[in-house]
């Protein structure tokens, strides 16, 4: 007895070191707290306890990604994905994508959705699984799809009541070309920087203006460096959330199965807290002495044409049909 419990100890420990387990490290932008780190912690949990121990996820927050080298910079997390470096998953802006797959930013088109169930309906279509292949070619596989909620305007000394108020405002963006033309099509003047830079640049005066969701406004504390917020929703942020092909294509297909749903329940989590958070979260600013300001949109939309004009040149006519018509 003692012999067959022997061998199979053997053949247990022989098997571990021709299958090691896969270390999988997802590190993100922002704080353990905010949504997107919250629903990360759920995928952590679910692919490690339904991997039985074959996958291990280490997350990596703004605060832990110095401890490998890396920064709380979005670009350089989805080149990292790319170029199998200290990342390999990360969840990022889908306009952020668009550098390497041009069509996959087309959900941050302004004023594309009226709420977060017309969004969401849309980030699950076929027309968004086709424009994610794309991004294969980089690398990247698309598992699922975080919520960032919809991008509101702040600012230091003024509120923004119409698009004349947004006049000559110098406004931090993503580096994203959506949101930058749209921007400008409002009569700001933006500027790309990196998120994790962007409280200080606010503190010591180099922005007007930023714009972001609501959730992240409040848990950033973004309240203490800017005094008015205007609820434009003037583009949804969706944001994928991304695994290395490389990796991908070593799992076994049960791994995938385990990696694919851990990454939807993820995925139904953030989105829960997003909404939530973007209803509630108002009461919130205000207690910590924003001025709201809720301004009619239809100059906003009137002026921001020439965005969808523009765009409809980058992703051709037949893709832009087909958002139209699934959007309208």
């Amino acid at each position: 007895m003692k012999k067959v419990l022997l061998s199979i100890v053997t053949a247990l420990f022989a098997a571990s070191a021709i299958f090691p387990a896969t270390t999988i490290k997802l590190g993100y932008s922002t704080g353990a707290q905010d949504p997107r780190g919250v629903a990360s912690k759920l995928f952590k949990e679910e692919v490690e306890k339904n991997s039985k121990g074959s996958i291990t996820v280490e997350l990596y927050d703004n605060t832990k990604l110095p401890s490998i080298g890396m920064t709380a910079s979005d670009t350089a997390l989805i080149e990292s994905v790319i170029n199998k470096g200290n990342i390999d998953m990360t969840v990022s802006s889908a306009g952020n994508f668009g550098v390497y797959a041009t069509n996959v930013g087309v959900s941050a088109l302004p004023f594309l959705f009226s709420d977060f169930y017309k969004a969401w309906k849309f980030m699950d279509s076929d027309i968004v699984k086709n424009v994610n292949k794309e991004l294969e070619n980089s690398n990247i596989v698309v598992l699922a799809h975080y919520d960032n909620g919809f991008r509101c305007v702040t600012t230091t000394n003024k509120p923004v009541n119409k698009v004349s108020d947004m006049k000559g405002l110098k406004i931090r963006t993503p580096a994203n070309q959506i949101v930058m033309e749209t921007m400008t099509a409002l009569g700001a003047r933006p500027e790309p920087l990196d998120f994790g830079k962007l409280p200080a640049a606010l503190k010591a005066g180099q922005f007007d203006s930023q714009e972001n969701p609501i959730p992240v406004i409040y848990n950033n504390k973004l309240y203490k460096v800017q005094k008015y917020l205007s609820i434009t929703n003037h583009s949804y942020d969706a944001m994928p959330l991304v695994i290395r092909k490389d990796i991908w294509d070593k799992l076994t297909p049960t791994e995938k199965k385990v990696v694919q749903e851990a990454a939807i329940k993820a995925q139904d989590l953030n989105r829960k807290m997003v909404k939530e958070q973007t209803d509630s979260l108002v009461e919130g600013l205000k207690k910590e002495g924003m001025i709201i300001t809720r301004p009619d949109l239809t100059e906003f939309k009137k002026a921001t044409q020439s965005v969808l004009d523009i765009f409809t040149e980058v992703y051709g006519q037949d893709l832009m049909n087909k958002v139209k018509a699934f959007t309208k």
